[in-house]
């Protein structure tokens, strides 16, 4: 329909897709109303591989898992509002019918997905009412993959519109709550995932990251994830607010509520062959060998990246950041500071990648009326000023603010032809390469500096519509999908409202423009209990030494009584 008048269809889509989840959740059969029993909670509370050998010898039912989830996440949606699609009638026929290999190496774990992987029958909405009614002919790769292995895909989470944001909100599903705090967001774009596996309502989730998007969830909500390099997961059979976009690759990567579930789940799901899969997929195998060496090695190397010179992480992270150090080194790690490669070069080049169309394609979708995500609305408005606009006030914040940082990121914020792309192209290698030797100085072609570790973030969680001042403050984990390097999460603590308060000397106004955004809503008394992680980062297609290090520095944790501690709620 014509603007205007698209706003009716974009309302009354919003209003269906919400009752028909409402729908979904209340005629659920009985079995699900009900309180969790004694034997629920000890599914709930089994080791991922004892759960798969008891479904696999038939000790277990599949079905019995999925009804012990599927009543836990119920629970989370009624808490933090992180569910979208509701599969579970349906789970139970995949199981009833033999559409689930039950004796694969996931057999009858349930795998919660976010909204943009296609499954059959469902919609993909990716928060835009115009996807409304539009259910996917067949299971993209990704969910075929599963149901071979023997997941079971249960449920779809939630996510924010245009998918460039660390929040989680679009008119047809609502706003996702963070699960420790609802005044703050869950993290974005996977934050449905963050929020339902920090709850305890999934065990294992599957999301997509672009520039922190498996990421920061993970950090602002309290869970596990991995961002693995571009070719190690499928990406067929997924819907996305950004066709096309090539530039800054975005690549799909799991999550978890433990380490023991993110590491068994990626090296069972990278034993399936996702190459059979999907053609873009590398026919790597699973390199066994690469995990015990980095389970097994004395003495890791471990650079800290401290800042990333754009944005100094607020208390609470540098906090978390110590403490990791602090219990590598305990361990007899060999622990040291790093500088690399200018982080705030790799912004400009990523975010001007990222958004090379002007903003168009993730715009064309919306229809009148349709909310913008709070972030995305202000870099949209900017790039579509008149360009001597724009000129004038990146002059005026160079040479009168002189705030350097912030012009830089405004010089070249417009659409860029295909001639222009391609010298962004160029720039993004030469980054790369640079980034490699750098890495490469330590030892012999790099083999001393094992990984790097480094704030996921500059702040925790932000409060809802934080990202509208915040939206650039994404340096740390965005860098890494520039140089497709494999970065895990761990969770590390919680914000400790006398610990991780802003020192005096701190003078918010005196900062860059972007680290004013990030620091105008850190405010440890509001923030308290908050979870803080940290991001263990490695080289590309690193999966197996990554997951490694990081059971590595959670073990060194322990073994200070400083384990992260999960919420429990259920």
């Amino acid at each position: 329909m014509i603007p205007p008048f698209d706003y009716f269809e974009h309302r009354s889509a919003c209003k269906q897709k919400q009752h028909e989840r409402s729908s979904r959740i209340a005629t659920l059969p009985q079995t699900y109303q009900t309180p969790l029993s004694t034997v629920e909670r000890e599914i709930l509370n089994e080791s991922i591989d004892k759960l798969v050998e008891n479904v696999q010898n038939s000790t277990t039912n599949a079905v019995d898992v999925l009804r012990a989830y599927g009543k836990a996440a119920v629970k989370a949606q009624e808490k933090t509002n992180c569910v979208t699609e509701v599969m579970v009638k349906e789970a139970e026929q995949w199981i009833n019918s033999g559409d689930i290999n039950l004796k694969g190496p996931l057999a009858g774990i349930p795998v919660s997905l976010k909204d943009s992987i296609q499954v059959e029958g469902f919609d993909t909405t990716v928060g835009y009412s115009c996807n409304v009614g539009k259910p996917a002919s067949v299971d993209g790769a990704i969910v075929r993959m599963l149901k071979d292995a023997g997941a079971v895909p249960f449920v779809k989470t939630a996510l924010p519109i245009t998918l460039l944001s660390f929040e989680s909100f679009n008119d047809v599903w609502g706003r996702c709550l963070n699960p420790h705090n609802p005044k703050y967001s869950p993290g974005g774009s996977t934050g449905g995932e963050g929020a339902i596996l920090a709850f305890g309502g999934s065990r294992i989730g599957i999301g997509s990251d672009v520039a922190g998007s498996v990421r920061a969830p993970a950090h602002f909500s309290g869970c596990y994830s991995i961002r693995c390099s571009t070719g190690r997961w499928p990406k067929l059979g997924v819907s996305t607010s950004m066709p096309g976009q090539e530039g800054i690759p975005s690549v799909f990567s799991p999550m978890a509520r433990t380490l023991l579930d993110l590491t068994y789940f990626t090296r069972s799901f990278i034993q399936m062959k996702p190459w059979t899969y999907d053609q873009s997929v590398h026919p790597i195998p699973w390199n066994a060998d690469t995990e015990h060496e980095f389970l097994d090695k004395k003495k890791l190397k471990i650079g800290i990246m401290r800042t990333d010179e754009v944005v100094d992480p607020a208390p609470a992270c540098s906090r978390a950041l110590q403490m990791a150090a602090d219990a590598l080194s305990a361990q007899g790690h060999e622990v040291f500071d790093v500088t690399p490669p200018s982080p705030y070069e790799a912004m400009v080049i990523a975010s001007n990648l990222l958004n090379a169309d002007g903003t168009r394609t993730f715009r064309s979708y919306f229809r009148t009326g349709e909310t913008d995500d709070a972030g995305a609305r202000e870099f949209g408005r900017y790039m579509r000023l008149p360009r001597f606009l724009k000129w004038f006030y990146y002059a005026y914040v160079k040479y009168i603010k002189r705030d350097s940082i912030w012009a830089g990121l405004l010089e070249h914020w417009h659409e860029k032809s295909a001639y222009e792309n391609w010298q962004w192209v160029y720039k993004r290698e030469v980054y790369k390469a640079n980034f490699h030797a750098w890495w490469n100085e330590f030892g012999t072609k790099g083999d001393g500096m094992d990984v790097m570790l480094t704030p996921p973030n500059a702040t925790p969680a932000v409060p809802h519509d934080g990202m509208k001042d915040a939206a650039s403050s994404c340096g740390y984990t965005f860098l890494f999908n520039l140089l497709d390097y494999t970065c895990g999460i761990l969770p590390v603590t919680h914000v400790d409202a006398s610990k991780d308060v802003l020192p005096a000397s701190v003078n918010v106004k005196k900062m860059n423009g972007v680290a004013r955004g990030a620091y105008k809503h850190y405010d440890a008394a509001k923030m308290a209990g908050l979870p803080v992680a940290v991001q263990v980062v490695g080289r590309r297609l690193e999966e197996e030494k990554v997951l490694a290090v990081m059971k590595r520095l959670e073990d060194a944790l322990e073994s200070r009584g400083e384990k992260y501690q999960l919420l429990e709620v259920l």
